[in-house]
Order: structure tokens, then C-alpha cells, then sequence
């Protein structure tokens, strides 16, 4: 590795320097980093783009399941007592101590145990279980809205706190994201309302998170993180990704694809290739309209003769 990196024996960047380096290259710049490689692969005849293969995969977040009750006490309630935790020494004692109520309180032990609790009552499928199932979500809830009447106190004392602007902005963030959580639970758990996907939010701190479910036969069907499109041309190169919003359907997908290979190249692929959820009487035509010669679109399902004679040819 050292050799690869030829910092050979030379002391290493720390692990936080590298993400800190990371993080500095945006989207934008990755693109074009990209899109540079793969001209020079065209300009060296490493790919002549005559073959397009294009598909998605899940790149999973680092998060835990995304249980409600976990959301509000593990992630909201807890996050939200340590940055008030924080926020203590920086208000003047004058100011802390005009305060009525403690405004410090660490609401997480409560939380947690009522966390615990739910975990339990879920299990079980008695009347008096389910009950107190409910009862246990509610005084969650209760938690985690003192958690957020404790925030915005806390943010009107730091305003007089000389910089202390960062801290002020994290409780105001966090304390939003766990008010969505809370009325999703409200609706999911005491209303009974079904909460679409799309709605949800599955993470406190990587909130970009979404619900995949790609229809594969495995036990792990339900993914959490994002979805990323990706082509790949001959010679092994990633010529083009996306990262799409949600979990978009796969269909929808085949046009960008072409239209991108297509600005990168200047030409069409000979024969493009995906899965068979891209196929689609759609899709077929546009590849016919677009001048493919060779698209390679397994059907799903059931096939007449005529369609697996097709499909089962050498190309």
C-alpha cells in the first residue's frame, strides 16, 4: 500500500486528514474527474465505447435499523442532551442561574428505557402487551418533545453567549429531524396511519437514507442507503453514475444511460446491455429508434418461443 501510494517509509496523513481531503472534492468535480478518465481511455484505445453495460447497486449507509423508538431515543433524545451537555459552559453563569427549571437535564436514561421497553412489548401479541406498547410510545414521545422545548431554551440563552454560533445551529437542526420523527411514530404507531417510504426519515445524522427494495430473491430484500446507477464500457471502465432519489424505478433509467454514453463518446454502443427489470416494451423501442444495433434486454416472466430464440442468441 505504501509503495502504491509511493509515500514508501515517509509518515502517513492521519484517517481524519484523508476524509478531511475527501470531503473537499463535491460531486461536480467527481464527475469531471471521471469523465477525464474516460477520454484518456478513449484517446489510448483502452475503450472505443462499442459495448455499454448499465445496471444499478444499493451503497448501504452506515446507520443501525431504523426503529422508530431507536430514532428518538438513541439518536434525537441522546444527541440532543449532549450538545445541551456542551452548551453549558458556554452561557454565563449569570444566565444559568436566572434559569427556573433545569435546563440541562439529560432526558437519554429515560429514553432509552422506554426504548427497551417498546422493544419488548413488541413481541408480544396480548391485548395488555399492545397496550402497553402504546402507553410506552406515548411517554417516548412526551420524552422527546421536552427534549426539543429543552433545545430551544437553551438556544435563546446561548444568544448571549459571545461565539457560540455553531452550537445554536446544531440544536436547531437535530431538533428538527427529531420532530419528523416523532410525528411519523405519532402517525405510525398511535393513529395506525401507513407512513409511505418516501416520507420516512431513517436517520438522524445520514438523513439522505432511503428504503430500497429491489425485488431480488434473498432474505435481505429491504436495503437502507442510495441507489447508484452505474454504465460500464469496454475495457473495464466506469464511463458514467448517478445517484438516483429514492428508490427509482430501474425502467426509467435505460435513456440517461444512452444519452450520457452518447455525449461522452459521440456515437452509440454497438450492444448495450442491463437486467431485466430495465426491460420494457418502451425501452425496446427507443433502442430501435435511437439506431442500436444490439440490445441485449432479458424479459421477465413467461416468453413466447419467438423470445427466447432471440434471446438466446450468441451476441
Amino acid at each position: 500500500m505504501r509503495q502504491f501510494c509511493r509515500l514508501y517509509l515517509q509518515s502517513a496523513p492521519d484517517d481524519t486528514t484523508l476524509i478531511r481531503w475527501a470531503n473537499t472534492i463535491g460531486a461536480p468535480t467527481l464527475a469531471a474527474l471521471n469523465d477525464r478518465a474516460v477520454e484518456l481511455a478513449g484517446t489510448l484505445k483502452v475503450s472505443r465505447g462499442r459495448k455499454l453495460r448499465t445496471d444499478a447497486t444499493v451503497v448501504q449507509t452506515n446507520i443501525h435499523h431504523p426503529t422508530d423508538d431507536a430514532l428518538i431515543a438513541d439518536d434525537g433524545v441522546r444527541l440532543i442532551s449532549r450538545l445541551v451537555r456542551g452548551a453549558k459552559g458556554l452561557i454565563p453563569k449569570s444566565v444559568r442561574q436566572a434559569a427556573r427549571a433545569e435546563p440541562f437535564r439529560n432526558r437519554t436514561p429515560s429514553a432509552k428505557r422506554l426504548a427497551h421497553k417498546i422493544s419488548k412489548m413488541a413481541l408480544r401479541r396480548t391485548q395488555e402487551a399492545k397496550a402497553t406498547y402504546r402507553e410506552a410510545y406515548q411517554r417516548l414521545i412526551d420524552v422527546g418533545r421536552a427534549s426539543i422545548k429543552q433545545a430551544e431554551r437553551v438556544q435563546s440563552m446561548l444568544q448571549e453567549a459571545p461565539g457560540s454560533r455553531r452550537v445554536p445551529q446544531e440544536l436547531s437542526h437535530f431538533a428538527g429531524l427529531l420532530e419528523r420523527v416523532i410525528s411519523q411514530s405519532r402517525r405510525r404507531v398511535l393513529e395506525g396511519e401507513e407512513v409511505p417510504p418516501t416520507q420516512k426519515l431513517l436517520s438522524v445524522f445520514e438523513e439522505h437514507t432511503a428504503m430500497i427494495r429491489r425485488g431480488k430473491a434473498r432474505k435481505k430484500q429491504t436495503e437502507f442507503g442510495r441507489k447508484v446507477w452505474l454504465s460500464e464500457v469496454d475495457g473495464g471502465i466506469i464511463s458514467g453514475f448517478r445517484i438516483l432519489e429514492g428508490n427509482a424505478g430501474d425502467e426509467a433509467q435505460l435513456r440517461p444511460a444512452l444519452e450520457d454514453h452518447l455525449s461522452l463518446f459521440g456515437k452509440l454502443a454497438e450492444l448495450v446491455a442491463a437486467e431485466r427489470n430495465v426491460h420494457s416494451k418502451e425501452n425496446e423501442r427507443l433502442a430501435k429508434e435511437m439506431g442500436l444495433k444490439r440490445v441485449c434486454l432479458p424479459k421477465a416472466g413467461k416468453k413466447s418461443e419467438k423470445r427466447e430464440e432471440h434471446e438466446q442468441q450468441g451476441w
